[in-house]
């Protein structure tokens, strides 16, 4: 009599996110997980449905974006080459291995980062990956000031999304600072977990506090306000870029 698997993979891509409404699937719109389920059920001819370790908003991109997925079969090394064959051009496979079979590829992971891209001058070659905000000097030295403030505090709901489905608006943020790379800036935040939109309104704020609309102190009120229109406007999409996802694969 065959054995009956039940076999549990990661998979580890990346994407282009300027064509999809994020990574979760919705309904009568492109998505990456839709994309993905389509590919590795039609390659190994069951109803594959995966798990990511986040939903990145629409046009968000990711350098390195994990998710789980269960089969009745072990997994051929030929399959993540399969996989980038059948997939848009916008979506790359790395790597697939098994884990555990409790393994989860969103309560598992210990930490996300995040990277966002600010153009200092105007660069018709990053209009699609970085905010193109070169008409105002920003200050990055007060923006720095500000990430201080962020390891402050644990309760972000001033810059979760109005009517998200957020069960507790608590994270732990471990890094969050502003660097100048050439004529661009770019701004590492990394914590235990993230709410909807919550970079990119940490971003809007930043740039706030680096054109000198508000001061980095004011940033204590707008956290301690808990109230989503205290803080400054989300950021664009497209300089988002979810880099990271941390495990303890051992």
């Amino acid at each position: 009599m065959q054995k009956y698997l039940h076999l549990r993979y990661f998979i580890e891509f990346s994407y282009n996110g300027q064509n999809y409404f994020g990574y979760q699937i919705q309904p009568k719109q492109i998505s990456v997980q839709q994309e993905l389920e389509t590919a590795l059920s039609t390659i190994l001819r069951e109803d594959i449905k995966t798990t990511g370790a986040g939903r990145t908003d629409t046009g968000v991109h990711a350098k390195k974006m994990f998710a789980h997925f269960d089969t009745h079969q072990e997994i051929s090394g030929k399959l993540p080459h399969q996989l980038n064959s059948f997939l848009p051009p916008d979506i790359s496979v790395k790597r697939i291995f098994g884990v555990k079979d409790d393994f989860h590829a969103r309560f598992d992971a210990t930490f996300r980062t995040y990277e966002y891209y600010i153009s200092l001058e105007k660069n018709p070659f990053t209009q699609n990956s970085a905010w193109q905000h070169w008409k105002r000097t920003l200050d990055i030295g007060k923006m720095n000031e500000a990430c201080k403030i962020l390891f402050e505090y644990d309760d972000f709901e001033s810059f979760a999304k109005i009517g998200g489905d957020n069960k507790t608006n608590l994270c732990k943020i471990y890094k969050a600072e502003w660097e100048q790379c050439g004529t661009e800036l770019k701004f590492t935040v990394s914590a235990n977990r993230f709410l909807r939109n919550m970079v990119r309104a940490i971003v809007g704020t930043m740039v706030e506090i680096g054109t000198g609309k508000i001061q980095p102190e004011d940033l204590r009120n707008i956290i301690e306000a808990k109230n989503r229109n205290s803080a400054g406007t989300s950021a664009p999409a497209h300089g988002l870029f979810l880099v990271d996802v941390g495990y303890d694969f051992d």
